[in-house]
C-alpha cells in the first residue's frame, strides 16, 4: 500500500481515502463519491478494528460481507481496496497507542472505555499506510470526526480531514452498518431519534435556548415507546464537546441509545442561521 501511494504521489496524483469497517451502505458510498470528486486516486480500507470494541460489545458479530463490499466499491470506481488482517495491523508484541485527551472524555467516551484510543490508533496506522492527501469521515460519528481532526492537527499529519453530512434512510434514520441488527419493529422505534431531533430544531428556531428544556423534549419523544434504553442526550459545544446550559450561538445535540440490543448514535447541530 505504501509503495503504491508513493508511486501515485511521484506522479502528482491526489489520493483520497475513506476508512471503513465494511458492510457498506449508502452513507459509506457517499463518502467514496466525495473522495472520487476531489481525488485522482481513491482508496477505501475495510478493517473491523478489534481495539475499538469493548469486551461486551459486538466485535464477533459485527456484519462482514467483503465480496458484496468489493462489488459496491467497484461500481463507485474505487481504485484500491486496502483490506489488511488483524496480524498485519497488530503484529505480535504490538504496544503503541494514540490517545487524544479531552475530546475523548465526553459522550461515547464516558461509556466506552478505550474506544477512542482504538479509533485514533487504527486511523493513524491507516494514514501511515495509505499516505492520503485527504480523508473523508461521516458526521454521524461526530465525536470521532472531531478526535481525528484534532489528532491530525496535533501530530502535524500532512493531510486534510473532511467531514461529510450524515446520510439518512427514508424516514430519517441515520445510515449505519448496525441498522442490519434492527427488526422491523425496532426500526420503527429507531425513527423516533430523528423525530426528536426535528422537534429540538423546531424549538430552537422558535427561540428556546435552554439546554435542559431541549433535552427534556427529546427525552419525552424517545421515551414514548417501550424498548428504547437512552444512554445519553447531551447538548454541548460543537468544538470542545463540553456540556452547555444555555446555547449562545450553536450547540451539538448528541444522542446515544439502544433499541433492543442495538446501540445507535445520532446528532444534529443547532445553530443560528
Amino acid at each position: 500500500m505504501q509503495e503504491a501511494s508513493e508511486t501515485f504521489r511521484r506522479e502528482g496524483k491526489r489520493i483520497g481515502f475513506v476508512p471503513t469497517m465494511g458492510y457498506l451502505h449508502e452513507g459509506h458510498l457517499a463518502l467514496v463519491r466525495k473522495a472520487r470528486a476531489d481525488a485522482r486516486v481513491v482508496v477505501v480500507s475495510i478493517f473491523v478494528n478489534p481495539l475499538q470494541f469493548g469486551p461486551q460489545e459486538d466485535f464477533g458479530r459485527y456484519p462482514r460481507a467483503f465480496e458484496r463490499d468489493r462489488m459496491l466499491l467497484e461500481q463507485e470506481r474505487t481504485d484500491i481496496i486496502f483490506f489488511p488482517d488483524d496480524s498485519e495491523m497488530y503484529p505480535e508484541g504490538y504496544s503503541t497507542y494514540v490517545e487524544v485527551r479531552g475530546l475523548g472524555e465526553h459522550l461515547c467516551g464516558l461509556r466506552r472505555e478505550g474506544h477512542f484510543t482504538g479509533v485514533a490508533t487504527v486511523v493513524a496506522k491507516l494514514f501511515n499506510a495509505v499516505k492520503p492527501h485527504f480523508a473523508v469521515f461521516g458526521q454521524k460519528d461526530y465525536q470521532q470526526l472531531k478526535i481525528i481532526q484534532r489528532m491530525a492537527r496535533d501530530l502535524n499529519m500532512d493531510l486534510e480531514i473532511i467531514g461529510h453530512p450524515t446520510v439518512r434512510e427514508e424516514g430519517g434514520l441515520a445510515m449505519s452498518s448496525r441498522n442490519a441488527y434492527l427488526s422491523a419493529e425496532d426500526r420503527e422505534k429507531a425513527l423516533l431519534i430523528s423525530a426528536s431531533m426535528t422537534k429540538a430544531e423546531e424549538l430552537f428556531r422558535g427561540g428556546e435556548r435552554r439546554a435542559g428544556v431541549l433535552a427534556a423534549e427529546v427525552r419525552k419523544i424517545l421515551a414514548s415507546k417501550d424498548g428504547i434504553d437512552i444512554e445519553y442526550i447531551t447538548l454541548c459545544n460543537p468544538d470542545t464537546l463540553n456540556d452547555v446550559g444555555k446555547i449562545e450561538r450553536s450547540a451539538l445535540l448528541a444522542i446515544a441509545l439502544r433499541v433492543g440490543k442495538t446501540r445507535l448514535i445520532d446528532n444534529t447541530i443547532l445553530t443560528e442561521s
